[in-house]
């Protein structure tokens, strides 16, 4: 048996065992890559080859924009932000039948970017739009089940701490490039929702309409104004040349903490340690995260794995087009019970050169294998939005899940865009010269 495949089958498998028993992902992969490299060198050289590349896979610049961009979500989390958002949503979506349900699809999109947190985003929608929802007789499971399948958007439209994941793991993609890159595919995303929410609402007649005046339409969008913002001027400071995305990060900081103390006035200084606390422990979290599949990484490569995976992937058939299908089939069947960072890191040096091979570019295979992993944060048993939406919606899994169906077929039509449509990917970075 060659060194490749008994290193592949001690990895994965250690994973699988330690991931059944609960251990927590960071850890399991440190222990998996460890095993592995035992096997090659031995345990005097694994454990400190292993420490080494724990520090080199976390010691990298690009890397101080994550933690800024999680604490400059959990400031405007706090800040007051989603009920300005939700009602500048309802003043966009107001017209259209169902309302309510496009007001909570735009809402998410809206607020799944600024605060760069899926999570946080179907907790805050959940919690404002599902009573409103419900009091107005929307179905509750069909609300919970919307509120769910639209919160993903927010790691596809920029700011989007899961593109600058891809951007290290693939070796240095321009993190610019993939944040105008995911605009278009999380647009989409969001927009199949609707035409599923519309259907929908037509056939339960939920037809009530919320028409605003154009005054109210003004001051809504005043008060929306300030927290949109943050997304042009992050986007436009990196598109432009003005900063980079690290920069971009401590600046977003800078802007929402002035935003959330001096203009909305939502946010006091004694929520500030609280706030910093929680941002260090989720970023420490992703850190240790990075370091560990930094490990693993370097361990496939050393045993060649990688290109014992393309080859077998490669040899499957001789169309692309099939290709890339078992590999999105591959992508959503780990996304089920693999969280988003982690996957992203493991997978990337295993499958970007296979895609490469079949003509893609870094930029949209990179947007790919978001948008896909994205959906394993709504799908059962991990995923963290799926649960987390049910828990603020106060409803049973089994009740939700044939309304989550119906999304689930949308949003797998938008993967299958912009697997086999590299423009949906590539139109805006091309537009911007990238």
């Amino acid at each position: 048996m060659s060194i490749a495949v008994s290193a592949g089958l001690l990895i994965f498998g250690t994973i699988i065992i330690l991931l059944l028993l609960g251990i927590p992902i960071g850890i399991t992969l440190m222990i998996a890559s460890i095993l592995a490299i035992t096997q090659s060198l031995g345990f005097s050289s694994a454990v400190p080859s292993s420490a080494l590349k724990l520090f080199q896979g976390i010691n990298i610049f690009t890397l101080l924009a994550i933690p800024f961009f999680i604490l400059a979500g959990n400031i405007m989390n706090k800040g007051g932000i989603a009920i300005r958002l939700i009602h500048f949503a309802t003043a966009l979506t107001g017209r259209i039948p169902g309302s309510l349900a496009h007001t909570n699809v735009v809402a998410n999109m809206l607020f799944g970017s600024v605060s760069g947190s899926g999570t946080a985003a179907v907790s805050a929608m959940g919690s404002i739009m599902g009573p409103i929802q419900k009091k107005e007789g929307y179905n509750e499971n069909f609300s919970a089940a919307l509120n769910i399948a639209t919160a993903p958007t927010g790691f596809l439209i920029p700011p989007s701490t899961a593109l600058i994941t891809y951007a290290l793991a693939s070796g240095g993609t321009s993190v610019a490039a993939l944040f105008i890159g995911g605009l278009i595919p999380g647009i989409l995303w969001g927009l199949s929702c609707m035409v599923v929410a519309f259907y929908f609402a037509k056939k339960h007649g939920y037809v009530e309409k919320r028409i605003i005046s154009f005054r109210e339409f003004l001051k809504v969008l005043r008060e929306a104004i300030p927290s949109l913002l943050l997304i042009l001027i992050v986007i436009g400071g990196i598109v432009g040349g003005i900063f980079t995305a690290t920069e971009a990060a401590g600046i977003a900081v800078v802007y929402s903490l002035l935003l959330s103390l001096l203009v909305y006035k939502t946010l006091k200084v004694n929520d500030l340690y609280s706030i910093l606390v929680e941002s260090a422990k989720l970023s420490a979290i992703i850190m240790f995260l990075i370091g560990s599949s930094n490990i693993l990484a370097w361990v496939m490569s050393f045993t060649g794995i990688p290109s014992m995976l393309a080859e077998g992937i490669l040899g499957i058939s001789t169309n692309s087009i099939m290709i890339l299908l078992a590999i999105n089939m591959m992508l959503l069947f780990v996304g089920t019970f693999m969280d988003l960072t982690p996957a992203i890191l493991i997978f990337t040096p295993i499958l970007l050169p296979v895609c490469l091979e079949l003509g893609m570019t870094p930029l949209h295979f990179g947007i790919m294998l978001t948008l896909n992993l994205c959906i394993g944060t709504i799908t059962p048993p991990i995923g963290n939005i799926l649960f987390a939406g049910i828990k603020v919606a106060n409803v049973k899994i089994e009740e939700v899940m044939p309304h989550l169906f119906k999304f689930y077929i949308a949003i797998f039509i938008v993967l299958m865009l912009i697997t086999y449509f590299p423009w949906f990917s590539t139109f805006l970075p091309d537009l911007f010269g990238y």
